[in-house]
């Protein structure tokens, strides 16, 4: 995840590794210089005078970084309003979905993504207080141990959110299986299937950050390692390629630009699109055998089609268009970035860094209301658990009742039409 900040009175530019060529900690200059500026240097700046203000040309109109600017100075209290938006939801969805009514395999993936969310939205938040909202010249302080906190920060960051895409993949491969496999899926999506699934995403999602997270290293102002003291002088920290990143003309960092964008983004992508498509091909062409075999002809399927059928189409539609619209446009940037260099990045990816954060934040923040709005099960067990049936007497609970619903950014789980298991129930 983007994790580029904006401040009037700071020099920072925080890059998360996956992400960005360049990611520095903060750099202030005293009081009377203001302006933003960002090292675009190979090297290491020894003082803030020979850093280069950051330029908006080339490859974009300049408007994009007036546009990233504005947003720069409400991102702060943005970010925080959603983080926090999205840890009551993401509780309220592990609740829900680990009740004993809920228990099935499909629902166990769904709470390995909320905890996922979950835990990014507690670390993101006092990120952005304290790196955004408190920011001023001297705040946070330049010390060894923040300088950790922003690398650590930079790192799981990412880990939880490429566990989020690799289990939405999972999910989708899930219900379609499910829905192209009506005899075969009692026995291959089962509960220990989802769970090794749910470890296989989790240790495989650290195990190809690992890269990523080896190509920084805290550093102080003079480029040495933060082991190394200088006379008597306030050393600042801040967080810079690490030496193993700049070895052999930075091949780790043009590797892991490969891997953010072709493995963490595209590929998911790609992998969620045809797998979709597929989903849908198969519930439409089932509705159609069921409409059939119950004698309707024609007509009956075109009925069904119109019903249940027509909104599973356009429910996944919408899940695939917002998952689409947030993870596709990263991997392009990254993608361009790396092949059309430096002069592309800074003048098109990076005034959208903090755009693409609050995007992708807010995908996490809205499942449940996605979940009691398309699911008649998950809202009856939300009301039964915290007593609130006697609010909507309608929604008592059923054992009979169907259950349906999507997880609009990062999972999808289809309604069963009556011809697989039906998700979440």
């Amino acid at each position: 995840m983007s994790l580029c900040l904006h401040e009037n009175n700071t020099q920072l530019q925080l890059m998360t590794s996956s992400i960005k060529l360049q990611m520095e900690y903060e750099m202030l200059e005293d009081s009377n210089d203001v302006n933003m500026t960002i090292m675009i240097n190979d090297t290491i700046p020894s003082a803030p005078s020979e850093m280069t203000n950051l330029t908006l040309g080339g490859y974009c109109n300049p408007w994009l970084g007036e546009l990233g600017a504005w947003y720069g100075g409400v991102h702060g209290y943005s970010s925080l309003v959603v983080c926090l938006f999205g840890c009551v939801m993401n509780l309220l969805n592990l609740v829900v979905l680990t009740r004993r009514e809920m228990h099935n395999p499909t629902n166990a993936i769904l709470t390995g993504l909320a905890f996922a969310d979950l835990l990014n939205d507690l670390e993101y938040m006092p990120f952005a207080l304290f790196m955004k909202v408190l920011a001023r010249p001297g705040y946070p302080p330049k010390t060894n141990p923040w300088a950790l906190f922003v690398l650590a920060h930079s790192n799981f960051s990412q880990v939880c959110h490429t566990i989020s895409i690799w289990l939405t993949v999972t999910l989708a491969v899930w219900r379609y299986m499910m829905v192209a496999m009506p005899m075969q899926n009692k026995t291959l999506c089962t509960m220990e299937r989802a769970k090794l699934a749910i470890i296989i995403a989790y240790v495989c999602s650290l195990l190809v950050c690992i890269p990523l997270n080896l190509s920084f290293s805290i550093k102080d102002t003079s480029g040495m390692s933060s082991n190394v003291t200088m006379n008597g002088t306030d050393v600042k920290y801040y967080v810079y390629y690490s030496d193993l990143a700049q070895a052999h003309d930075k091949l780790l960092v043009k590797a892991n630009f490969w891997t953010y964008s072709v493995v963490i983004k595209l590929i998911p992508c790609l992998v969620l699109t045809v797998v979709s498509f597929r989903l849908i091909n198969s519930l439409m062409e089932a509705k159609r055998r069921k409409a059939q075999l119950k004698g309707g002809g024609r007509g009956a399927a075109k009925g069904g089609e119109d019903g249940g059928g027509d909104r599973t189409t356009r429910m996944l539609l919408a899940v695939l268009l917002l998952f689409l619209m947030t993870e596709f446009p990263q991997g392009i940037l990254g993608l361009l970035s790396l092949l059309l260099g430096d002069a592309f990045f800074r003048s098109c990816y990076l005034p959208l860094g903090d755009l693409m954060d609050i995007v992708a934040l807010s995908n996490s923040a809205i499942n449940f209301i996605l979940y009691t709005a398309m699911s008649l099960k998950f809202r009856q067990v939300f009301m039964a658990t915290f007593h609130l049936n006697k609010l909507c007497p309608q929604q008592r609970l059923s054992p009979e009742s169907d259950l349906t619903t999507t997880r609009v950014i990062h999972s999808i789980a289809l309604p069963s039409n009556g011809v697989h298991q039906s998700p979440l129930a």
